[in-house]
C-alpha cells in the first residue's frame, strides 16, 4: 500500500526545504552582498544535505528599506543580486542537482517606488487609483482609523498629492495593496505566472494574512493585559480589522487555480498573529487552497518544551480536509534557536537533538541557512544595524540582523563568503563553525544533519506518517509516527537532567548517549517498533 501511495503523493508532502537569505549566502563579485551566482556556486552543499527544495528570500528590484520585502519590480532581479539570466542559471543548476526552487512572493504590499504606487498616488481618477488602500482623513485631520504598523507608529501616512492617507502595515515606504480590487489581484497573479513560466516549483507567500483589510476601516479594539512586554504601539491592539479579512481564502482559491495549471507546484503561506492556527487551516483547507502554511509556534518561543511540540502537532490532525503543516525552528526574522533556547555550554549537544526532533515532525520541515552548522545569534552593535525594526525599537527589539549574518564557508578571515567587508559581520563564534571545519569532523552537526534528513527520507512513518501519539511528561517528549505497517517511536530529553526510560525496538538513531534505559541531557532515541 505504501508503494502504491508513493506514486500519487506529491513531492512536497513531507519535504525538507532549505531557506536561503541571498544577501548572506555567497558573494560572487566581492561587493559585500551575497547574490544569485553565489547561490548557484554553493548549491552542491545544499544538495548534500538531502533536502528536496530551496526557498530563496526576495531578490527582486527593491530600494532595500526592508531588505527586499519592499518590492519595486516583481518581475526582475535587483542588480545587487544579479540578472534574470543568473536566476535562470540558478534554476537550471538546482534542477540538475535534484532540488526544487521556491521563491518568495510579497502580495500584501509593495515599495512606494513601485510604478503601480506612483500611478495610484498621482490623483484620485487614474486607472490604478484603487489599487492601494487610500482613505480620507477624519474631520480633525487625524488618520482614518487607529491601526498601528508592525514597525512602530500609525499604519497611515498622509499624501498631499491625493489629499488622503495611505495604509501600510509595515514601513511607510511599504504601501498596502488593495487586494479587494480584482484588477490588483489579476496583476499579482500575473506576477506568479511570470515566475512559473521561468521554471520555479513553488512559492512561499509572505504575510498573507495581511493581504486584506476591513473596508469599513473600523478601529481595532485594545488588547487585553498581558505579561509580555509591549515594545510597539502594535502590541496594544487586537489586530481585528487591519488584517485577517474573511475574503482572503477567496483570493487564495484564485492562486490555487493558477498553480494547478502547472504540475507539482507547491505553495506555503507565512501566517503570524493571534489567530494563526485558525487562519492557517482556512488558507490550506481541502484541495482548492494552498498546500501548506507555517506559523510562529517555534520561531519566537523562548523555550523548547515537550508541551510546545505536542500542542503544535495537535493543531494538524491527520484528517480529511485538514491542511498539511510546515515547521521552522529558525528563519531570517527570528533569533537563532540555539541562542534562544540554550545556554552556551548546552548548545552543541542540544543542536544535535534539535535536528533529529525537526526531522521527526509530521509536515514539511524548513531549515534556515547555517542551521546545519549550529550558527548562533551574532550580537550586532547599533552602529552596524540594518534592520529597520531593530533601529526603530532599540534596544528593546532583538535585531533580526543577528540571524542574517554571512554564511561561514571556511575559517578564513572573510569566512570565504567572498568579500573582505561583508554587509554584516560573520561573527567569530560562527567562523569557527564553518562548513570546511565541519566537513573534516565526523562528529560535526553538519554530518548529523545529513544523517537526520537521510533517516527521515528513508522511513515513511517519519517522512509523511501520522502522529499516532505525542506525550509530554516533564522534560520527556515521546512521539510515535505511523504509516502502513511501520511505527516509529521517538524519545527526546529536552532537559538538563538524565531521564530513566524503558525502551525496546530497532535503534534507527541515538544521539548524545541515549540508550534503552536512559536519556542523558538533550539526547534523542529513534526506534522502529
Amino acid at each position: 500500500m505504501e508503494n502504491a501511495e508513493a506514486g500519487t503523493r506529491p513531492w512536497w508532502k513531507g519535504a525538507a526545504i532549505y531557506q536561503i537569505y541571498p544577501r548572506s549566502y555567497m558573494d560572487s563579485n566581492g561587493d559585500g552582498i551575497g547574490d544569485l551566482p553565489g547561490i548557484t556556486q554553493r548549491l552542491p552543499h545544499i544538495a548534500t544535505l538531502g533536502v528536496d527544495a530551496i526557498w530563496i528570500s526576495p531578490f527582486f528590484v527593491s530600494p532595500m528599506k526592508d531588505f527586499g520585502y519592499d518590492v519595486a519590480d516583481y518581475c526582475d532581479v535587483d542588480p545587487i543580486f544579479g540578472t534574470l539570466a543568473d536566476f535562470d542559471a540558478l534554476v537550471a543548476r538546482a534542477h540538475e542537482l535534484g532540488l526544487k526552487v521556491l521563491i518568495d512572493q510579497v502580495y500584501s504590499h509593495t515599495s512606494d517606488e513601485h510604478p503601480w504606487f506612483a500611478e495610484s498616488r498621482s490623483d484620485r481618477t487614474n486607472p490604478k487609483n484603487d489599487w492601494y488602500v487610500w482613505a480620507d482623513a477624519k474631520p480633525d485631520g487625524s488618520p482614518p482609523s487607529n491601526w498601528q504598523s508592525v514597525f512602530g507608529g500609525p499604519a497611515w501616512t498622509w499624501d498631499a498629492r491625493r489629499g488622503q492617507y495611505y495604509m501600510h502595515n509595515f514601513l511607510n515606504s511599504q504601501p498596502q495593496l488593495n487586494l479587494h480590487n480584482r484588477e490588483a489581484q489579476d496583476a499579482v497573479l500575473d506576477v506568479m505566472r511570470f515566475w512559473l513560466d521561468r521554471g520555479v516549483d513553488g512559492f512561499r507567500i509572505d504575510a498573507l494574512n495581511f493581504a486584506m483589510h476591513d473596508p469599513e476601516l473600523r478601529d481595532n479594539p485594545p488588547a487585553p493585559a498581558s505579561d509580555k512586554p509591549r515594545t510597539r504601539p502594535f502590541d496594544f491592539q487586537l489586530k481585528k480589522f487591519n488584517q485577517s479579512h474573511p475574503a482572503i481564502p477567496g483570493f487564495i482559491e484564485r492562486i490555487r487555480a493558477l498553480t494547478d495549471e502547472y504540475e507539482a507546484v507547491f505553495t506555503v503561506a507565512e501566517v503570524g498573529g493571534d489567530e494563526a492556527e485558525a487562519e492557517m487551516k482556512a488558507f490550506t483547507e481541502g484541495e482548492t487552497h494552498l498546500n501548506s502554511a507555517y506559523g510562529f509556534n517555534f520561531l519566537y518561543a523562548d523555550r523548547l518544551t515537550p508541551g510546545l511540540v505536542c500542542g503544535a502537532l495537535a493543531q494538524w490532525p491527520d484528517e480529511e480536509g485538514v491542511g498539511w503543516p510546515s515547521w521552522a525552528f529558525e528563519n531570517h526574522d527570528a533569533p537563532r534557536a540555539i541562542s534562544r533556547w540554550w545556554k552556551e555550554d548546552e548548545r552543541d549537544a542540544a543542536a544535535r537533538m534539535k535536528i533529529l526532533l525537526l526531522a521527526s515532525l509530521r509536515g514539511n520541515i524548513i531549515l534556515y541557512q547555517g542551521e546545519e552548522l549550529g550558527l548562533t545569534q551574532v550580537d550586532i552593535p547599533f552602529e552596524q544595524l540594518h534592520d529597520p525594526e531593530a533601529i526603530a525599537n532599540w534596544p528593546l527589539t532583538l535585531s533580526r540582523d543577528g540571524a542574517r549574518t554571512p554564511m561561514p564557508w571556511t575559517g578564513a578571515v572573510d569566512a570565504s563568503f567572498g568579500s573582505q567587508e561583508p554587509w554584516l559581520p560573520v561573527g567569530e563564534e560562527n567562523r569557527a563553525r564553518s562548513v570546511e571545519a565541519q566537513e573534516a569532523d565526523d562528529g560535526s552537526l553538519l554530518k548529523a544533519t545529513r544523517a537526520a534528513i537521510a533517516l527521515r527520507n528513508a522511513n515513511p512513518a517519519l517522512h509523511h506518517g501520522a502522529v499516532a501519539s505525542c506525550r509530554a511528561e516533564g522534560d520527556l517528549l515521546e512521539l510515535v509516527r505511523a504509516v502502513g505497517s511501520q511505527r516509529i517511536r521517538c524519545l527526546f530529553n529536552l532537559g538538563r537532567n538524565t531521564l530513566t526510560v524503558a525502551a525496546t525496538g530497532k535503534v534507527l538513531a541515538a544521539e548524545n548517549g541515549a540508550s534503552f534505559d536512559a536519556l542523558p541531557p538533550f539526547s534523542a532515541l529513534i526506534l522502529e517498533l
